[in-house]
């Protein structure tokens, strides 16, 4: 975990595995202000699943970013308790699919730059006080998909979504983490646990799961409460 947490604060990619018993995904995450074109290239080539901007809870209500099931409920086609066969409790975490307002298809790996660092600026300044308006930057439907951390992060959901803010909160550094799943271009699914630490092997990538996480996530707020 150290030496994934000094990754995410360098700027780099790190590989978050979830839960055996979840999703059972790898995905690739980076700190969003940090991401450049060659980055978005790396995910969609070397992941191939999507590219997803996750950011903290406090921040996403000072922005007003709502959650998809919420906004979508009222043309009845939002998601119902128990649609989410990996996660039957809780609704998904997708909120808003966002372009910045000075994209021009918003697609290409330049324009989703653009909009994954201005995210993240939009984040930092809703944390820290500053003025804030979403809709003056961006415009929706876009080609970044906005993901919306649970209250309490870890406390209610442990998905890809609340494991990489956490990570973030960790380490210091403005919580919205750019994250894309690796799939596998043989069988069709997702690329398995074993190919993912591959992966990083070759690539000098750490490999973090979801029970790292929460470990050190536990360990934190003990420490905090004992202080």
């Amino acid at each position: 975990m150290d030496e994934a947490l000094a990754a995410l604060c360098d700027g780099k990619f790190i590989l978050l595995y979830d839960f055996d018993d979840r999703e059972g995904e790898t995905d690739f995450a980076i700190r969003s202000d940090a991401v450049t074109p060659k980055d978005i290239l790396r995910m969609r080539k070397d992941g191939g699943g999507l590219i997803c901007t996750a950011v903290h809870p406090v921040a996403a209500q000072r922005l007003g970013l709502p959650f998809a099931s919420d906004a979508l409920r009222a043309i009845s086609v939002a998601e119902r308790e128990g649609d989410i066969p990996y996660d039957r409790k809780n609704h998904s975490s997708f909120s808003l699919w966002v372009n910045h307002r000075n994209t021009f298809t918003g697609i290409t790996d330049r324009d989703r730059t653009l909009t994954v660092n201005a995210i993240a600026e939009q984040v930092k300044r809703a944390l820290n006080g500053g003025c804030v308006n979403f809709h003056k930057s961006f415009r929706t439907p876009g080609h970044i998909a906005l993901l919306r951390a649970a209250d309490g992060l870890l406390d209610q959901r442990k998905g890809q979504t609340e494991l990489s803010v956490a990570m973030a909160d960790m380490a210091g550094i403005t919580p919205a983490i750019t994250i894309c799943e690796m799939l596998d271009d043989e069988s069709g699914y997702a690329l398995s646990k074993a190919d993912a630490r591959l992966y990083a092997r070759k690539h000098g990538l750490v490999f973090v799961e979801g029970n790292d996480v929460i470990e050190r996530w536990e360990e934190v707020r003990a420490c905090g409460k004992k202080r």
